[in-house]
C-alpha cells in the first residue's frame, strides 16, 4: 500500500493550489485523487465550450437538487466539474472576489485571520493580472487574469443602458469598490480558458514527489481511532487504499466533501444511524448550512443578427468565427458567454450591492444543459440579464441517498424558504427590467421572453421566478468554518475533534460571498497550504527541538 505525506481529495480549484503549494517541498510526497479524467478535452480550453461542458455526462456530475418546496417542486439542475481543474475547467470564467465586508464578518464570526486585509495578499499573490500591478492585484501569480478579447456588441450596449438606469460604470469590481457595472475580467489566456489546473497543476506535473490520480472516486476516509490515516478509492471497479503519513485534506467543494465525510461515519449520528453507516465521530454540522445564489433571467428576443446565437443571417461569419479562434484565438468563441455584469443595490438604504448581474448576448433557458435547451442558446437571436440574490438567508443541506460512494448525495439548497429572500428577487427582477428597457436597447430589443410582458404585478414576479429561478452555481457552506456546535472546522481547516484531516474548499465559507466563488476558493487553498507547511514546519522544530 502506498504511503504519501498528503493526500488530497478532489483536484478542483482548491486541490489543485494545493497540490501546487504543497509539493513545493521536494522531501514531502503529495497524492491528488480526482473522480473525473484528465482536463484533455478541447472543450474546456475554448471558452464557449462551457455549452458542451454543460452537457457532458464525463466532464459534469451534472447533479440535481431535491423537488424545491418553494421553487413550484422543480428539480433544480446543479453542474459540477469532474475533471482537473473541477468546476474551474467547466465554469464562465469570471472573476470576482465578492466583498471585503464579506471576510471581515468571517472574522468577527471568530474567525481569526480570515479578514479582507488578511485574504487581500493571497488574491494578489495568485493572480497575474494583465493590466499589471496595483494596490490591489498582483502579477506573477498562477491565474491569469484577463480583460474580454472579443466583447459582443450586446455587451457594450447593456453596459450604456445600464448607466442610463442610474448605475455607474466599474471597469475593475476586485479594485477600489465593488458597486456598479461593467465587463467582467476572466480567468483566460491567449483567448482560451485558464482553468485553476492550468495555472496552478499542469505546471507541476513532471514533480517526482506529486502523484496524480483520475478516474479515482473516493470512497470513505480511512481511521484510525480519531486520526484520518487514508483514504479509500473506486477505481476500474475496484476498491483501492491509500495512506497519508501527515494529514488527508477534502477538496471536494461544497457537495462532495461533506458526502465524503458522512460516507466515513463523520456527521450527525442520526443519520449516519439511517444509512448504517459506523458512527466514527458525531458531528452535526456535517452537510448543513448550504447556501447558494439563487438566480433568475430576463430574457429578450433581439432585433438584429448581433447576438452570439447562429441564424441563416450569419452562418457565413460564423464559419470566420471558427477560423479566426482556430489561428488566432479571437472572436465570438473566446466568450465566457456571461460577458457584462455589475455589483447593484436592490434599494439605496443596502449598505453595500445585494444583487449581482451576469449580462449574456444570447438567449438562455434551463442551463443549456439539454440538446433543445442548448439549441434554443445557440439558435436565433436574443439577450438575457441574470439577476442573484447575493446574500441568501435560506440555508439547506447535503445529505446521503444511501451508503453507496457512486450515489449521488441529496442535495437540498431549500431556496426561498425564508421570506426576506423572495423579496430581494424581486426586487432583482424590477432592476433587471428597468436596465433592459433603457434607451440604449431601442434598436435591438425584441419581445420579452421571460418574464412576458404580461408578468407585472409583484404576485406574478413571485410565481415567475418560482417557475424559472435556478442556480448561478455558487453552493458554500457544508462544512463551515467556526468554533460553535454547527461548525465543522476550525479557523485552521482541521477537522473539529478530529487529527491529521482539514476540508479545503468552499465548503468552509461560514457565510456565501456577494460575488462568484472561484477566485475565493483558490485563495481559500492558498491560506490552507501555508497554514499546513506552518504546522509541518513547526512540528519538525519541534521533534529538533526534543532530539
Amino acid at each position: 500500500m502506498d504511503t504519501f505525506d498528503y493526500l488530497i481529495v478532489g483536484a478542483g480549484s482548491a486541490g489543485c493550489v494545493l497540490a501546487n503549494r504543497l509539493s513545493a517541498d521536494p522531501t514531502v510526497r503529495v497524492c491528488l485523487l480526482e473522480a473525473g479524467p484528465a482536463d484533455s478535452s478541447p472543450f474546456i480550453r475554448m471558452p464557449v465550450g462551457i455549452i458542451y461542458m454543460m452537457m457532458s455526462k464525463v466532464l459534469n456530475w451534472r447533479y440535481f437538487t431535491v423537488p424545491q418546496h418553494h421553487l413550484a417542486q422543480r428539480r433544480l439542475f446543479w453542474p459540477r466539474g469532474k475533471t482537473l481543474g473541477g468546476s474551474s475547467s467547466s465554469n464562465a470564467m469570471v472573476y470576482t472576489r465578492g466583498h471585503p465586508n464579506d471576510y471581515d464578518h468571517w472574522e468577527a464570526l471568530g474567525n481569526q485571520g480570515w479578514s479582507y486585509a488578511d485574504l487581500l495578499p493571497l488574491f494578489m499573490r495568485s493572480e497575474h493580472h494583465e493590466r499589471g500591478a496595483t494596490a490591489f492585484h498582483g502579477v506573477g501569480g498562477p491565474l491569469n487574469v484577463a480583460d474580454q478579447r472579443s466583447r459582443n456588441t450586446l455587451t457594450g450596449v447593456y453596459l450604456e443602458a445600464a448607466q442610463q438606469a442610474g448605475h455607474a460604470l466599474n471597469d475593475d469590481f476586485a479594485g477600489p469598490s465593488q458597486e456598479g457595472v461593467g465587463a467582467y475580467q476572466l480567468t483566460q489566456k491567449n483567448g482560451e480558458r485558464w482553468s485553476v489546473a492550468r495555472a496552478y497543476l499542469h505546471p507541476v506535473l513532471a514533480r517526482p514527489n506529486l502523484t496524480v490520480l483520475t478516474g479515482a472516486h473516493a470512497s470513505r476516509v480511512l481511521m484510525d481511532g480519531n486520526r484520518a490515516i487514508g483514504v479509500a478509492y473506486l477505481k476500474d471497479g475496484r476498491e483501492h487504499e491509500l495512506h497519508a503519513s501527515k494529514e488527508v485534506i477534502l477538496a471536494g467543494g461544497a457537495v462532495n466533501s461533506p458526502q465524503l465525510l458522512l460516507l466515513s461515519g463523520i456527521g450527525p449520528q442520526e443519520e449516519l444511524a439511517r444509512h448504517g453507516i459506523a458512527l466514527r465521530h458525531h458531528l452535526p454540522g456535517v452537510g448543513k448550512n448550504l447556501q447558494d445564489h439563487l438566480d433568475v433571467l430576463v430574457v429578450h428576443k433581439c432585433a438584429k443578427a448581433v447576438s452570439l446565437g447562429i441564424s441563416p443571417l450569419n452562418l457565413l461569419q460564423h464559419a470566420w468565427h471558427v477560423l479566426n479562434y482556430i489561428l488566432f484565438r479571437k472572436g465570438p468563441l473566446t466568450s465566457n458567454a456571461a460577458e457584462g455584469g455589475g455589483f447593484v443595490k436592490s434599494s439605496p438604504e443596502q449598505p453595500i450591492p445585494d444583487l449581482q448581474f451576469h449580462f449574456t448576448p444570447a438567449h438562455l433557458d434551463d442551463h443549456g444543459h439539454t440538446l433543445s435547451s442548448a439549441a434554443y442558446t445557440m439558435l436565433g437571436h436574443g439577450y438575457a440579464l441574470h439577476v442573484c440574490d447575493l446574500r441568501p438567508k435560506s440555508r439547506g443541506d447535503i445529505t446521503l441517498a444511501s451508503a453507496d460512494p457512486a450515489a449521488a448525495p441529496l442535495i437540498n439548497p431549500n431556496y426561498l424558504s425564508h421570506p426576506g429572500d423572495m423579496a430581494t428577487m424581486v426586487s432583482g427582477v424590477k432592476a433587471a427590467r428597468k436596465v433592459l428597457a433603457a434607451k440604449a436597447f431601442d434598436p435591438y430589443r425584441g419581445a420579452e421572453l421571460f418574464p412576458g410582458k404580461e408578468i407585472r404585478t409583484d404576485a406574478q414576479i413571485e410565481a415567475f421566478i418560482r417557475r424559472k429561478a435556478g442556480t448561478i452555481y455558487h453552493p458554500v457552506g457544508t462544512c463551515k468554518m467556526g468554533s460553535d456546535a454547527m461548525a465543522v472546522v476550525d479557523e485552521r481547516l482541521r477537522v473539529h475533534g478530529l487529527q491529521g484531516v482539514r476540508v479545503v474548499d468552499a465548503s468552509i465559507m461560514p457565510t456565501l460571498i456577494g460575488g462568484n466563488t472561484n477566485a475565493p476558493t483558490v485563495v481559500i487553498a492558498e491560506k490552507a497550504a501555508a497554514m499546513i507547511l506552518d504546522s509541518a514546519r513547526a512540528q519538525a522544530g519541534a521533534v529538533q527541538a526534543a532530539a
